[in-house]
């Protein structure tokens, strides 16, 4: 291991990046508080100074993929394709498979500038985790609680309320609700055997419900439904602590405009709730494809591209590491020179307190602490 290797792998480093991160995510959420005074002045400017705000978080998570652990992410699609990203509304069905999903999915988000601007169709519990879930309400995105007869008209009226929104976004679904496991993967084949659905080999049975209604209230909105499959190389498992620990990986994502030959546009999309339900059974038999192709050759049907890294995830972060280490390590010094052993006291658990509240961050994106959402349907089967 060379010394870089090795610097990135101390847990010294790892906390210093957690301290800019939980720092500078709750000092922009403050700023994000006062721009609700902009809400009934000028709407519109609300949301571009938040999309702004929202960025100088995200793009932390998306620095430690691209630049601290220097993760390959390679694109496969058609060049025709290639253009649009970017330059229109959509809706991004994603698998949901492994822990940095999420972050690989803003990472090309990130690429094709609407990272800022993402929306996700989230659990209500989010919305109170600090930094990202703050972040997220003033991003106005659309949490539910899993519990449709509930969530139905508060999902609507929130996605009616993008339907002026004055950035380009990506609207990110995972429509199997929950991170694939083989015990979950059980359950849900158990369901469509039970609903004669036909049964998926590395996928869940999508939640139907949440997107028909997102195509219904954001259609003349949004351009077209991409239909994206990541996976990794080598049978890489990736986690949150190895990209903490620099270790890279190798990410591919099929990201086509196209399936079986032609575009998706939303408005090929079925409207009816039991059509377009009948719609993404029938994608996710062709995603089933797909990842089996992948299996079989380790690689898609398209063209493969590397989006080229942009700079400004990098020159944040350092902006806010320049900002807030010089004042922490004034402290520390003044701290030490104080010789009170109070104060060292004090300050030795801080950093106990700090490193459990890293782990608990990071504990959140494993998938043996995932939600028990999508044993729900095996519950109610047994009652």
């Amino acid at each position: 291991m060379d010394i870089v290797g090795f610097l990135k792998s101390q847990f010294i480093c790892h906390l210093l990046i957690c301290y800019i991160f939980i720092v500078s995510g709750l000092i922009i959420n403050f700023i994000q508080l006062f721009t609700l005074i902009l809400w009934p002045i000028n709407k519109q400017l609300f949301r571009r100074i938040n999309c702004r705000l929202a960025y100088c978080i995200s793009s932390q998570m998306v620095m430690l993929l691209e630049w601290w652990s220097g993760t390959d992410c390679t694109l496969y699609t058609d060049p025709e394709s290639y253009n649009k990203y970017g330059k229109e509304n959509a809706i991004v069905i994603l698998n949901h498979n492994f822990e940095i999903d999420f972050l690989c999915g803003w990472n090309f988000c990130e690429r094709f500038g609407v990272l800022g601007s993402s929306k996700v169709l989230a659990k209500k519990e989010l919305s109170y985790m600090p930094i990202i879930g703050w972040m997220w309400y003033f991003l106005e995105i659309v949490f539910c609680k899993r519990k449709w007869e509930e969530d139905r008209k508060t999902v609507m009226q929130k996605l009616l309320n993008l339907r002026d929104y004055p950035e380009n976004f990506w609207f990110l679904i995972h429509c199997e609700g929950t991170r694939f496991t083989e015990q979950k993967h059980q359950i849900s084949m158990q369901v469509a055997e039970a609903k004669g659905l036909p049964k998926l080999k590395y996928h869940l049975l999508p939640r139907t419900k949440g997107f028909a209604v997102t195509v219904q209230c954001l259609r003349n909105v949004v351009s077209a439904v991409y239909d994206s499959t990541l996976n990794f190389r080598n049978n890489e498992n990736p986690t949150l602590l190895g990209v903490l620990n620099g270790k890279k990986y190798h990410a591919d994502l099929y990201f086509p405009l196209f399936t079986v030959g032609r575009r998706i546009p939303l408005e090929e999309v079925p409207e009816d709730e039991q059509e377009c339900s009948n719609w993404l059974h029938k994608l996710y038999q062709e995603k089933d494809a797909f990842q089996e192709e992948y299996y079989r050759t380790g690689t898609y049907p398209a063209v493969p591209v590397v989006p080229p890294r942009r700079p400004w995830t990098l020159l944040n972060w350092l902006f806010w590491a320049l900002l807030l280490l010089y004042p922490l390590f004034k402290l520390l010094i003044n701290m030490i020179n104080s010789g009170s052993s109070l104060t060292l006291a004090s300050f030795a658990f801080v950093i106990v307190m700090a490193s459990v509240g890293v782990r608990w961050m990071i504990g959140v994106t494993e998938i043996n602490k995932g939600s028990t959402y999508g044993n729900n349907d095996n519950k109610q089967k047994q009652k």
